[in-house]
């Protein structure tokens, strides 16, 4: 495997592997800092304090009122076919869907989920973008996942305070983070107000 390497001498370990996409392994953000011994593996991989807070907001509002319905997995990965896994920040199950002889129960490492999460959330992108584009890889990504049959996807931007919201042969909108959005069965959020709520500077 050669794409992304700065040389030869460089073996990239399959722990900076974030996901594949079309047989192209995409790496975690800082992994050329990695191979330069100038970080390590755990620095680049965890996410930042405001990913963790926006991710506690989401799941907090589900579990008060969706837990019965649904499952919310956070850092999964999802087995497309053998050319596709892909990563993600939050994955919202329909308890029906993700039956228990579908829940793998092996601690393997990069075994991947094979069924669609109804709903996905991803925010901010955490990925090397040497040779891509932002909204390359983000439009591919999404596509891949609305193919697989998830329902919604939505991309949450910090840096720029958006949130992306596609599904499936609409429109996909571009929102302020700070205009109530639904998430889930008439359950909306409002990032925006939540962090002014808190006193977290935006």
């Amino acid at each position: 495997m050669a794409e992304n390497r700065p040389n030869q001498q460089n073996v990239i370990s399959d722990s900076l592997i974030y996901e594949v996409i079309d047989g192209k392994s995409f790496y975690y953000m800082g992994y050329k800092d990695v191979l330069a011994k100038k970080r390590t593996i755990e620095e680049i991989v965890y996410v930042s304090g405001l990913q963790l807070f926006i991710a506690q907001y989401l799941l907090e509002s589900l579990y008060l009122t969706k837990a019965k319905e649904y499952y919310f997995l956070v850092g999964v990965g999802t087995h497309l076919d053998k050319n596709n896994n892909l990563s993600g920040d939050i994955y919202i199950y329909d308890k029906q869907t993700l039956s228990p002889n579908k829940i793998n129960t092996r601690a393997a490492f990069r075994h991947y989920v094979e069924v669609a999460p109804k709903i996905a959330i991803e925010i901010d992108i955490r990925i090397d973008l040497s040779d891509e584009k932002d909204f390359g890889y983000v439009f591919t990504k999404t596509h891949k996942l609305l193919d697989f049959g998830v329902e919604k996807i939505l991309w949450i931007f910090t840096k720029h305070q958006k949130v992306m919201v596609a599904t499936k042969d609409q429109d996909w909108l571009t929102k302020n983070w700070n205009q109530e959005i639904e998430l889930l069965d008439g359950e909306y959020f409002n990032i925006g107000k939540f962090l002014a709520d808190e006193g977290v500077e935006q």
